[in-house]
């Protein structure tokens, strides 16, 4: 169980921050840019769950906690032995979801803009943050070990973002489709 004695600690007041193994970098590390751009995601998220509820709700939570795994995954450089990494059973999870969303959608005939419901439009949010987080683990992945789990996940979160954006908005007959400028 973790336990938080001391939110303010000063610790950061001169632009540098603890990472998972005690290590001190500069908060505008990479590293801390990609799993603060994970917790961005998962901020998202939570505002998405505002115009959700029952099983929807359900499958967010379950994605806002393994976002949080991504984190404690990330913020420990290096082969962290027995710490928390991230395994591919949530992208598992997720593949399924998709594919049990998806099928009841209609077949895309056009690309789809980010809108419609509010729900919808929150989705498209956090699945446009889970991209730059993934952009941000693979840059890392370039210089520093990276749990490749990690960035497996992201991919199939903004396409589970992507589809239950679309899901929310047949719901309630509001999929927003691209017309190209030819056809406007």
């Amino acid at each position: 169980m973790v336990r938080l004695d001391r939110i303010i600690t000063r610790g950061g007041d001169a632009g540098q921050t603890s990472l998972g193994d005690g290590s001190r970098v500069p908060k505008d590390a990479l590293r801390v840019d990609a799993y603060g751009t994970v917790d961005e995601a998962n901020a998202t998220i939570g505002m998405l769950r505002l115009h959700c509820d029952g099983l929807t709700d359900a499958m967010l939570a379950r994605i806002q906690n393994d976002l949080f795994d991504i984190g404690a995954d990330l913020c420990v450089p290096g082969e962290m032995g027995d710490g928390l990494r991230l395994t591919d059973a949530p992208s598992v999870r997720l593949e399924e979801e998709v594919a049990a969303m998806n099928a009841d959608l209609p077949a895309l005939k056009s690309f789809v803009l980010p809108g419609g419901c509010a729900g919808a439009a929150h989705a498209h949010l956090a699945r446009t943050v889970t991209r730059r987080a993934e952009r941000m683990v693979v840059a890392l992945s370039h210089i520093e070990v990276v749990n490749p789990a990690v960035v497996r996940y992201l991919n199939r979160l903004s396409d589970h973002l992507f589809v239950l954006s679309r899901h929310l908005n047949v719901t309630v007959g509001e999929e927003v489709q691209w017309v190209p400028g030819a056809n406007r």
